[in-house]
């Protein structure tokens, strides 16, 4: 039987729009997918959308149109990210589509038929943005989900079961047998841990959720999002339906996956499998996650990359190439615009496409755009490590492909290519031409980089494969070297007879790097600015935030907080107590400890101060405060300060606010005092 491979990515929920991590999952997938049929391997390549769930719901209802109009328009969106890059998948599945409801059914039906599936009923908090249900130590309270630091949902109701824990030692003999099945190691030793530690039986239906697949034979239940969504890596492939037969020739395949969604991929999923019968996936493999400076991406530190901007100035190959460099898959990377320059100009502008200038303007100048042919002579030797470097790269480059090892098959081949810039260095051909006695040795250095050249342009293919192809047709060779396996392509042979350097065009002209970076930083701050919001309503959203922070400063026990150690002028009279509340109001509330971390003026607003605070949270949160008039940004940094954390983010000048600070009011004008302790807190510590 034909060597088959099968690669997929997660499919994308369509709460929100595509970014980077989307792109980068599913640029790895494309790559390797390349490389395999590059090498004559027959290959599939899934991805697509996740269209169900009460987050869907909410997030159409709050668009104002209806579901299945704004699952289209995201799953477009999607399709348009990935389309810019050059993805080019084999199939696209949506959960609405009917053959994914069929096969979704169909697996229903097998595992309830194998015993696994029961009724019975739930209580628990629920995430709708993460389609799951959380732990909680104390349900007397409104818990937040620790992920995403939104409320959660009390769900109690009648549900149907997936006997996960009766899959326990199955998983677990799997693993051990598999030692590969997932990776990294790291990642595998985290699944290990949670099953051994004990597997609670799986709520698989909800009866309060409508946008979902119905159950089959008792329609008021909508199948669990994660049991529809995971389904879609056989589905797609024709499993339990007869939309497509491809079942058969590619399953088993790879998963690739985030380590936020690994425990669903790595427990669930193949529990599922195992129980209906059904072949495991070949290998779950686990990737990082992207920062930016270091810092998780967030538009409220700033940081985040906007993909309208990033494909308004970087080519696809450059694109393509900085993010499978720049992460070892399986760890986290760094991506920020200046990065992405400064390895565009000196891998690509002073690498690759520097190497394919100078060669093909040499054959054009010196041989009339014919490229000699390889040949011994004085610098045979020389010549042979040149070769030896573009062969290692090529084992280089299987090898590490076949393990993702994307940045160190990256790594060798960009070796060989300073190796042949060494010898066309070396050897200096521009004073060989002048020397008509020297003139083999300039036919066996021109030789000698331009099948160096050759060679590379095959191995970099997968990778870049627009910039391949252009120097492939600038080198004079035919067909596309997408297709051409390097394998077979022996040093100086199955060369184009025919061939002759045409137009030479530089493939990677070098970015200017301050003018880049000036262009977006002006696009970022355009963005961040509010388009439809007049200087009246902005000064009316800053009284009404400084109004709201009074009123939670009066709710308040006095006994919370201490006064700043500043002395302040005397009360001159005690507003009135805010309306009753109850403590089930009051528990709504999540007040936390913070320090401020940096703090500046928001230009062109008086009153306001942009604060940098450390809720302990792993990075900084963003919050605007109305104190600018009686604080300085200087006097408060390092100042212990109390945060309603759990505020809805709203947006004031343009710029989002992550939560509120606490401070009292004081004499008629309403000053502001911060509240802060006496003593040393915590940050992230919760007053109760």
């Amino acid at each position: 039987m034909k060597e088959t491979f099968y690669v997929t990515t997660p499919i994308y929920y369509v709460n929100a729009r595509p970014h980077l991590g989307h792109v980068y999952t599913t640029l790895v997938a494309d790559t390797l997918v390349r490389f395999k049929r590059q090498r004559g391997v027959a290959s599939f390549f899934l991805t697509g959308t996740d269209e169900h769930g009460i987050n869907i719901e909410r997030a159409a209802e709050a668009s104002g149109i209806p579901i299945k109009q704004h699952v289209d328009q995201i799953a477009q969106q999607f399709k348009d990210a990935f389309a810019h890059i050059g993805i080019e998948y084999g199939r696209w599945v949506r959960t609405t589509d009917p053959y994914h409801e069929q096969g979704v059914q169909k697996l229903w039906s097998v595992l309830q038929d194998h015993g696994y599936i029961y009724k019975g009923e739930y209580h628990g908090w629920f995430c709708g943005y993460c389609n799951e249900f959380k732990e909680v130590e104390d349900d007397d309270t409104e818990p937040l989900c620790p992920v995403h630091d939104k409320p959660l949902d009390r769900i109690a109701e009648e549900s149907y079961f997936f006997k996960l824990s009766e899959m326990q030692d199955r998983l677990l003999e799997l693993y051990r047998s598999r030692p590969d099945f997932i990776q990294p190691e790291t990642r595998r030793n985290e699944v290990i841990s949670f099953v051994s530690g004990g597997l609670k039986d799986l709520s698989i239906s909800r009866v309060s959720v409508k946008w979902g697949i119905p159950v089959p034979g008792d329609p008021a239940h909508t199948i669990y999002v994660w049991f529809d969504a995971l389904a879609n890596y056989i589905t797609a492939l024709g499993w339990g339906n007869s939309q497509y037969n491809d079942f058969e020739r590619y399953w088993p395949g790879i998963h690739l996956v985030g380590k936020d969604i690994l425990r669903f991929h790595a427990v669930y999923w193949p529990a599922f499998l195992l129980a209906a019968g059904v072949e495991v996936p070949s290998s779950i493999r686990v990737h990082g996650m992207w920062l930016s400076g270091g810092r998780k991406m967030s538009k409220t530190l700033g940081n985040a990359i906007d993909l309208s901007v990033l494909y308004r100035h970087f080519t696809p190959d450059m694109i393509r190439y900085f993010v499978l460099r720049e992460m070892a898959f399986g760890h986290d990377g760094d991506f920020t615009y200046e990065a992405l320059i400064d390895r565009v100009n000196s891998d690509l502008a002073d690498g690759i496409g520097n190497l394919a200038s100078r060669t093909l303007t040499m054959v054009r100048n010196y041989f009339d755009g014919v490229p000699p042919t390889v040949s011994g002579g004085r610098l045979e030797e020389e010549a042979a490590q040149v070769r030896a470097a573009v062969e290692q790269a090529k084992a280089g480059v299987d090898q590490e492909f076949d393990g993702l090892n994307f940045s160190r098959a990256l790594e060798s081949v960009w070796a060989a290519i300073a190796r042949i810039d060494k010898f066309i260095s070396d050897n200096q051909p521009w004073k060989l031409a002048k020397d008509p006695a020297r003139r083999s040795d300039l036919e066996a250095v021109i030789a000698t980089a331009y099948e160096g050249l050759r060679q590379v342009v095959l191995l970099v293919a997968p990778a870049l494969p627009n910039a391949a192809r252009e120097i492939w047709g600038q080198l004079g060779c035919s067909g596309d070297p997408l297709e051409i396996n390097p394998a077979g392509v022996a040093w100086g042979q199955g060369r184009d007879p025919q061939a002759r350097i045409g137009q030479i065009t530089g493939a990677f002209p070098k970015l200017p790097k301050d003018k880049i970076m000036s262009e977006i930083e002006k696009e970022k701050a355009a963005a961040a600015e509010t388009t439809a919001q007049e200087a009246a309503s902005e000064q009316k959203s800053v009284k009404e935030t400084a109004s709201a922070q009074e009123e939670v400063s009066q709710a308040r026990p006095a006994t919370d907080a201490a006064p700043a150690a500043t002395p302040e002028p005397a009360v001159t009279g005690t507003p009135a107590l805010a309306p009753t509340i109850t403590i089930d109001d009051f528990v709504k509330v999540d007040l936390r400890v913070a320090t401020i971390l940096a703090a500046e003026r928001v230009p062109k607003a008086d009153k306001l101060l942009k604060l940098q605070v450390d809720l302990g949270e792993g990075q900084p949160r963003q919050i605007l405060a109305g104190i600018a008039q009686f604080y300085s940004p200087e006097e408060i940094i390092g100042r212990k300060i109390i945060v309603v954390a759990n505020l809805a983010p709203r947006k004031l000048r343009g710029l989002e606010s992550n939560g509120m600070l606490l401070a009292a009011s004081i004499g008629e004008e309403g000053k502001p005092v911060l509240a802060t302790f006496a003593e040393d807190v915590p940050n992230g510590a919760r007053l109760k």
